[in-house]
C-alpha cells in the first residue's frame, strides 16, 4: 500500500518542525513539493537528503501523475508546501483529491499536523475565534470589491491573505466598507525576526502601512473582527 503523509512545515522559524514530521520526510521515498528551492533549504537543515518532486498550482496534470504513479507502485510520498499545512489556501487539496479517486482505500493518506499561519494568526489576535470564515487569498480583480461588501456585512471572524503588493489595496478597500467600530487585525512575517501584529479600525491600520512603508514586505494575514 503506497501512502501519501501530507506534512506541515515551517511558516518561518524553521525550528518550529515537529519531530513527526521530520520523521516521515526521513522515511519518504520522494518528496512532492512547490519550489525545490525552499524545500532544499529545510532539508539541509536537518540533514535530510530525498529525491523532490515538483508539484504546484501551474504544475499541470503531467506532476500530479507522477506523484500518482509512485503511490500506485506503494511508494510512501511526502507531500509538502513551502510554509505551513499543504492544502490550506494551496493546491495540495487537488492531489489528495487526485489520490482518493484514483485508489480509495489501496492508498493510506495521512496528515502530519503543525504550523499553519491561519491558526498562528488566529491565536495571538485576540479576536472572537468560535466561528470564524476563512477566504484564502482573495481574487486579484473579478469579484473582489463585492467580496470586501460580503466581508463587511458577515457576523463572523474573517481571515484572509494577502501578498504585499496587495495589502494597501485591500486595507483601502475595508475603509470604504467596514464600520469604524470593526477592528482589523493585520499580522506579517509570523515566527520570523520582524514578526509584527498592527491592529486598529481599517483607518487607523491603513495610515500605520502609509507612514511606514518599509514595512509594506513580507507576507500578511489579514483578520477582520466579527
Amino acid at each position: 500500500m503506497g501512502t501519501l503523509s501530507v506534512v506541515a512545515t515551517p511558516i518561518g522559524n524553521l525550528g518550529d518542525i515537529t519531530l513527526r514530521a521530520l520523521q516521515t520526510l526521513k522515511e519518504a521515498d520522494a518528496i512532492a513539493c512547490e519550489d525545490t528551492r525552499v524545500t532544499a533549504k529545510l532539508l539541509a537543515r536537518y540533514d535530510i537528503q530525498k529525491p523532490l518532486l515538483v508539484y504546484h498550482a501551474q504544475s499541470g496534470r503531467l506532476a500530479a501523475t507522477r506523484v500518482l504513479s509512485q503511490l500506485g507502485e506503494g511508494k510512501r510520498i511526502a507531500l509538502v508546501t513551502d510554509a505551513g499545512t499543504p492544502g490550506i489556501s494551496d493546491p495540495g487539496s487537488e492531489l489528495v483529491r487526485l489520490a482518493r479517486d484514483t485508489f480509495g482505500s489501496e492508498v493510506r493518506i495521512e496528515t502530519i499536523p503543525g504550523p499553519s499561519a491561519l491558526t498562528a494568526a488566529l491565536s495571538i489576535a485576540g479576536v472572537p475565534t468560535n466561528e470564524f470564515t476563512f477566504l484564502g487569498f482573495l481574487p486579484h480583480k473579478k469579484g473582489r470589491q463585492t467580496l470586501f461588501k460580503e466581508i463587511a456585512d458577515m457576523r463572523r471572524t474573517v481571515v484572509f491573505y494577502e501578498s504585499p503588493h496587495r495589502i494597501e489595496k485591500a486595507l483601502t478597500s475595508l475603509v470604504e466598507v467596514l464600520d469604524e467600530d470593526r477592528k482589523v487585525v493585520v499580522m506579517r512575517e509570523l515566527s520570523k525576526i520582524h514578526e509584527q501584529v498592527v491592529e486598529g479600525s481599517a483607518g487607523e491600520v491603513t495610515l500605520h502601512f502609509k507612514e511606514h512603508p518599509g514595512e509594506v514586505r513580507g507576507e500578511f494575514v489579514v483578520i477582520v473582527s466579527g
